[in-house]
């Protein structure tokens, strides 16, 4: 039986996360400062003659800085942290050419919009908070050294080289977070699934055991449908332990689990319920099938073989129990089979008895 995957997470791990985050944000940049170019240089056109560092500058915005940004947080230590920088530099930019495009109203309004969603996907409103005041520091310190222009009316060659940034723009942040939801739900359908696994041997745990062995209960209780338990403990096995060593034991675990995984249907369930002790519900079963069953279980295990020790044997002592109405608890149901599976130790173990 293969072992689950780690459940810490590595240096390694949280630094491959860290760049993908990057590489996500990457690609929204080249998108986002590409064309949000467009109204800003619909703008510049309309003023009388802007230097041409101001061109430059829009150019090296647009184009270049989404690779240097990339490339300073691909090579740092703290990738994320670098990166949240990036996307607060990114703000202060905007703000600057809010003022350089002096306060035009239209562009102002969707650039300001569009980058305050984008924060608040990428970091939350703490990100945002930052990301506000990094546009009015850019806005403010360039405005100032501009001279304070206001010309907020925005022509309509400007308002239509709004529409692919707003559209275009919007529209892949929208997928992105779409994406980003599938993944977060696959996440957690793993972490639910991990949760109800024993991490040694792969088994469904004690506590999902108990989840389905009430569900169980409440369905006799609804439709009568009945259902029987089986406890189940290997024989000997501090004995395994202390002569063969912790490992031998820990394979006779795994080949005990294997075997139960094997044995059932998929409407049954085969559990770990603590140390060398396993449980299986068996939905609509009766004692007498229940007892049967345990029985095979029973004979498959005898048959076990250890590779380095063929002269290890393995058995295990079941106790069987029907679901009766008598049982208004869990604890009542298990402690039947309980009962049983300890008459068969006393009767000499390697064996299966009912109540």
């Amino acid at each position: 039986m293969s072992s689950p995957p780690p459940l810490i997470a590595t240096p390694h791990d949280n630094r491959a996360r860290s760049l993908s985050f990057v590489n996500r944000i990457y690609r929204m940049r080249i998108v986002g400062t590409g064309l949000y170019m467009l109204p800003i240089a619909s703008v510049l056109m309309e003023q009388v003659q802007p230097p041409a560092w101001i061109w430059a500058a829009l150019i090296i915005n647009g184009l270049i800085w989404p690779h240097i940004a990339w490339w300073l947080a691909r090579r740092a230590e703290q990738p994320l942290r670098q990166e949240f920088g990036n996307l607060i530099a990114d703000t202060a930019l905007a703000g600057a050419w809010i003022a350089l495009m002096h306060v035009s109203l239209v562009p102002t309004i969707i650039i300001v919009s569009i980058l305050s969603a984008d924060r608040i996907a990428a970091g939350g409103l703490r990100l945002l908070k930052k990301t506000l005041i990094a546009i009015v520091a850019g806005f403010v310190l360039t405005w100032t050294c501009l001279g304070y222009p206001f010309q907020p009316e925005s022509s309509l060659r400007t308002i239509a080289a709004c529409f692919p940034f707003l559209f275009i723009y919007g529209v892949s942040l929208s997928y992105v977070t779409h994406q980003l939801a599938r993944q977060i739900a696959r996440q957690n359908r793993e972490l639910e699934r991990l949760s109800r696994l024993d991490p040694a041997l792969g088994l469904p745990n004690r506590r999902y055991f108990e989840d389905r062995a009430q569900h169980a209960m409440s369905l006799f209780k609804r439709t009568g449908q009945h259902a029987s338990l089986l406890l189940i403990d290997v024989d000997h096995f501090k004995s395994i332990n202390d002569r063969y060593g912790h490992a031998v034991g820990d394979a006779v675990l795994q080949a005990v689990a294997s075997t139960l995984a094997r044995a059932v249907r998929d409407i049954d369930l085969a559990a770990r319920y603590g140390g060398d002790e396993f449980a299986v519900l068996l939905a609509a079963t009766e004692a007498k099938s229940a007892l049967e069953i345990g029985e095979r279980i029973r004979q498959q295990v005898e048959k076990l073989t250890f590779e380095g020790n063929p002269e290890l044997r393995c058995s295990i002592s079941i106790g069987s129990a029907q679901l009766q109405s008598s049982h208004s608890m869990l604890r009542d149901w298990i402690a039947d089979a309980d009962s049983a599976m300890y008459r068969a130790k006393q009767h000499g173990r390697n064996q299966a008895m009912s109540v």
